[in-house]
Order: structure tokens, then sequence, then C-alpha cells
């Protein structure tokens, strides 16, 4: 198959392809979380208790996470280019149907529909950026795509609770469904799948397919990538998609105003904190993974704080608490960063996915939890919720960074033992600070 390069690696198409793509996520994050401000709405429209608006998420969600490695795999076989028009195609239906429907069962089928989308699109940006750019820029582009794609959250906490508010919830949607549709248009005239005349994907066969899987998943460093994202990822995902928005306003005592305002500031220290563990993750790669441990001990610090007040937290607080959560973000980043550190870049979309599998397992289970704990202390409901409620349900956060933890640690040493193995010299470049970069031999390697 020929590999004849036709466009420059790294250059002014490489970042058209990206920007077009990174458009998408963007997309795909506004969707997401979509629901985070229009939570409270949603039960009233519904009639539906606090465990059922958190089935529209968790079920989104599990959708999505359950996804991962079948896009994985596609991805490896038919290229970022197609997924990502097929996820537009379902987004764009699953939120048009969500903007339309007055049932509950309906509604959750809807949001189901858009995760199926939604879980086509990171992974296949992830990928262009392998494929795209060189591998010192690959780093940074990784984690500004993480950063920027959270411009679709701020789009979600502002112009859509505006619109929401001043158009209703038929209006609003529909038109946020249509933004997909010039999406598709411009990924089919301008994104390509690689530098190159001919990709060469992986046309993985059946029979294989459980192999090849045994072979990313046996790899510590996948595991390590995906344990990494599962740690650092939930408690921001949880507070933005769902239960941010009601412990704000219910717990907390802000108006809908200031809680809008504090999710967009929360979204806007991704960036900020983004550029940081860029240059951190760039600078020492060898300590990768212990810098995801030292943001969610910051997390579970600050959440300790506010919890174990029994009135308000000052707004201080409430933004020191939001910035922690909101630099979780680009700490799950670092997961993908292992992965690729770990895996050959033709099996990069199923290590990818199942990384990405982590943090959306651990968000769906939180998600869920958190319901299920404010219906056993508030059965008569989201107007009886007070700041005791949230204290209690908030805390179950802390048995899934327990596990994390514990499984970060426990995979780090694994990881570094398997470099040292497969890869003589490689722990050596890391503590140096150069990048790692897998050479593709052995797609058995680590099982």
């Amino acid at each position: 198959m020929s590999s004849r390069q036709v466009h420059d690696i790294g250059r002014r198409r490489a970042w058209v392809v990206w920007a077009v793509a990174l458009g998408v996520y963007v997309l795909a994050v506004f969707h997401r979380s979509s629901l985070g401000v229009a939570g409270l709405l949603a039960a009233d429209r519904f009639g539906i208790s606090a465990t059922e608006l958190a089935t529209f998420t968790v079920l989104q969600l599990l959708v999505y996470a359950g996804m991962q490695v079948p896009v994985g795999v596609a991805l490896d076989r038919f290229g970022s280019r197609r997924l990502l028009l097929a996820g537009l195609l379902l987004m764009t239906a699953g939120q048009l149907a969500f903007a339309f429907v007055e049932s509950f069962s309906l509604a959750v089928l809807a949001r189901a529909v858009l995760g199926a989308g939604d879980a086509m699109v990171f992974t296949s940006v992830l990928r262009l950026v392998t494929v795209w750019f060189l591998v010192r820029q690959a780093p940074l582009v990784t984690q500004l795509t993480g950063q920027v794609g959270q411009l679709g959250a701020i789009a979600a906490a502002a112009p859509l609770s505006y619109a929401l508010h001043a158009w209703g919830w038929t209006p609003a949607f529909a038109v946020a469904s249509s933004l997909g549709v010039v999406l598709m248009v411009a990924v089919a005239l301008l994104v390509k799948d690689s530098p190159y005349a001919t990709e060469r994907v992986v046309r993985i066969k059946l029979l294989a397919l459980a192999r090849s899987l045994r072979a990313v998943w046996g790899n510590p460093g996948t595991r390590l990538g995906l344990w990494s994202h599962f740690v650092s990822q939930f408690s921001v995902t949880v507070f933005s998609m769902l239960w941010g928005y009601p412990f704000l306003v219910r717990g907390e005592g802000l108006s809908s105003g200031h809680a809008a305002t504090l999710l967009m500031a929360m979204t806007g220290w991704v960036v900020v904190s983004g550029l940081l563990l860029g240059w951190l993750v760039t600078r020492y790669p060898y300590y990768r993974s212990v810098i995801v441990v030292c943001v969610v001990a910051a997390m579970a610090v600050l959440w300790a704080v506010v919890l174990l007040r029994s009135t308000p937290a000052p707004m201080w607080l409430l933004v020191l608490l939001v910035f922690a959560m909101a630099s979780g973000g680009p700490a799950s980043m670092v997961g993908f960063d292992l992965a690729r550190s770990f895996t050959p870049v033709e099996a990069s979309g199923r290590a990818n996915g199942l990384v990405n599998i982590g943090g959306f397992s651990a968000s769906l289970l939180t998600m869920a939890l958190v319901g299920l704990v404010l219906d056993l202390r508030e059965p008569a409901g989201q107007a009886a919720y007070d700041l005791g409620d949230f204290r209690v349900a908030m805390s179950v956060q802390y048995v899934f960074w327990t596990i994390g933890v514990v499984q970060v640690l426990r995979y780090r040493r694994k990881a570094v033992a398997h470099l040292a193995r497969v890869h003589p010299g490689a722990i050596e470049q890391l503590k140096r600070g150069e990048t790692f970069v897998h050479p593709g031999i052995g797609d058995r390697e680590g099982v």
C-alpha cells in the first residue's frame, strides 16, 4: 500500500484538519454538557426525580463508555473522517429528537443516541493529532484539544441557559442540533485521515479482534492511562454535566446567574491549567502519572474543606474548588499521552478507546450514586434539597478517588518495569525529559 507523503506534517494543512475536527469536539462537549444548565427544567418538563434525572446523563455516558472499544476498532479500520461524520449525524439526530419529545422514555432514548455520536468524536480527533503532527508537537496539541474543547461547556453554561429561558425548551435545543449540519459539510470538505496518499489503516479480521484487544489491554501503559483518566476526570464531568448547577443553587444558595458564571469560570480555568500541565508533562514525562495524583489530591482536599462546612462556602472557596476540579480535565488528558508512549500508532484507536472508558465509567457511576443518595435523603424531590443533602451525596467521590489513586500507583510501577524490560534505555530517556516514541515492534508486547 502506498505511503507517499502529500502534505507536510505539523504545518498549515495539519492545523486546518485539526481545527475542523476540534470544532466537532467542541460541539460534542456542548451537547454532552447541555443538561448541566437544563437539569432543573428537565425535571419539571418530564416530572422526574433526582434518580431519573441522573438516568439521562448516566445512560448517555454508559453508551459513550460502552462504545469506546468498538469505536476504537472502527477508527483503526476506517479512519477519523468517517467516524466524525457518523458521530455528527447521530448527535444531530439525538439533540433534535430531545428538543421535541415530551415523554421521559423517549427523552432517555434521544440522549442515548446523542451519547453514541459523542463516543465517536474525541478519539477520532486524537488519531488525527497522532498522524498529522510531529512527535514533539503532539503532547501540546493533545492538551489544546482538551482545553479548547471545553468551549462547548461554556456555550452550554451561558448561551444555552439564556436560550432556554428566552426561547423555551424546543426552539433552544432545535437550534443547537442544527449546528451539526454545518460541521458535517466542513468535515466532508476539509478533513483528511492522513498526510499520506493512502493511510495505512489496520484491517482487523473478526477472529483476530480478541487477540488484538488483549494485546493492547495487556500493556500496563494502557491500564496506567485508563486509571489516570478514571481518577482525574470524573469530578469535573459530574459537576459540569449534571450536579454542579443544582449543588450551587440548592445547596450553596447561589442565584442561577452566579451559578452559571461559576461554571463558565471553571471551564475557562481548564485552558489556564491545561497550559501549565501541558508544559509539565512535556518537561517531565517520567512523572506524568505523579502529576495526575497531585491534581487529584488538590481536588480531594478542597472538596473536604467545602463539605465539612455546615454553612454555605464563601465565594472565594467555591472558586478555588471549581478551579481544582477544572484542572482534572487537562490532567485526564495525560492518560492518552501515556497510552501514546506505550502503543504503536496503528493501534492508537483501540488504546485511546480503552483509556477513554476510565473517566466516563467513573463519571456515570458517581452521577448515579449522587442521585440515589439525594433520593434516599429527600424522597420529596429536588425542591426539598438542602446543603446537608449535597454534603452527603457529593462525598461519594472519595470512593472513586481512593480506587483510582491506588490503581494509578500500582500500574505506574508495572509500566516502568515494562519499559525497562522491553525498551532498554526508555526510562533514562524519559527521566532526561525526552519523549519516548513507541517503535511499533510486536503487537503482543506486554501481555
